[in-house]
């Protein structure tokens, strides 16, 4: 009389399912960069759709960077401490907010993985404000009101540069990788400088010749540059320590 087999001697043995695959999803923005797209949104909605005229004029007034308003001929505010700040949340039009959200989803998310939250967000008001510091060093007797994040979209463009836009994706995360780079070898890669070249042009062409689809009001490359150069070469004050490999 045969003895009984167990069930796993008579069965044939089956592979286990592989484990589906986790998918990425569409916008893996990190937070303190969906809250800044946030805070910019919000401002224009309001702008556009619930304030009435005379409040968005008080708004621009109270919010915009108006160079002559330092000049000490206009007496005090106490919106003289946030305009040079505030600015950078205001946009003159669909194209310009719709624009500037890009570019900052584009080098605004691997930097903020690279600095953490509390860095990005001193690194976005420090470059935004050395983008107004120039423009009001060419322009002190300017009137017109200056509003966009590209000031400090473009300082994050320069830390970019910084690291040769080389992005790490291992962690799930894009991040900007390896340590800054001195700025000689900056200067020696061909592909960074490229990049630059173009994006300067690009920055005198649409703020000298006033070309820009789509956009009111004149293109402040004075603000670009000045917000550049502040990333650029301040990156390593906001930069964090790496691990050791």
């Amino acid at each position: 009389m045969s003895e009984p087999v167990s069930p796993t001697e008579t069965e044939p043995t089956r592979d286990e399912a592989p484990e589906p695959r986790r998918r990425e999803p569409v916008f893996n923005l990190p937070p303190v960069v969906l809250a800044v797209i946030g805070i910019c949104a919000a401002v224009y909605l309001l702008q556009q759709y619930v304030l009435n005229e005379t409040q968005q004029m008080t708004l621009l007034y109270d919010g915009a960077f108006i160079p002559v308003l330092y000049t000490g001929q206009y007496g005090f505010d106490w919106f003289l401490f946030t305009r040079p700040f505030t600015y950078a949340f205001m946009h003159g039009g669909f194209a310009h907010i719709a624009i500037n959200m890009i570019w900052l989803a584009a080098f605004g998310s691997p930097l903020a993985n690279r600095l953490g939250a509390l860095r990005f967000a001193v690194f976005y008001a420090v470059t935004g404000l050395a983008a107004v510091a120039l423009f009001w060093a060419l322009h002190p007797y300017g009137e017109a009101p200056l509003v966009g994040a590209s000031g400090a979209i473009s300082g994050m463009m320069g830390a970019a540069a910084r690291y040769g836009f080389r992005v790490d994706r291992s962690s799930g995360s894009a991040a900007f990788a390896g340590e800054p780079l001195p700025i000689a070898s900056v200067l020696r890669s061909r592909g960074v400088m490229t990049f630059l070249g173009v994006w300067m042009v690009i920055n005198l062409a649409t703020g000298l010749l006033g070309f820009a689809p789509g956009i009111d009001g004149q293109i402040a490359w004075e603000a670009h540059i000045g917000g550049f150069v502040a990333g650029f070469f301040g990156l390593r004050f906001f930069d964090r320590p790496q691990a050791a490999a």
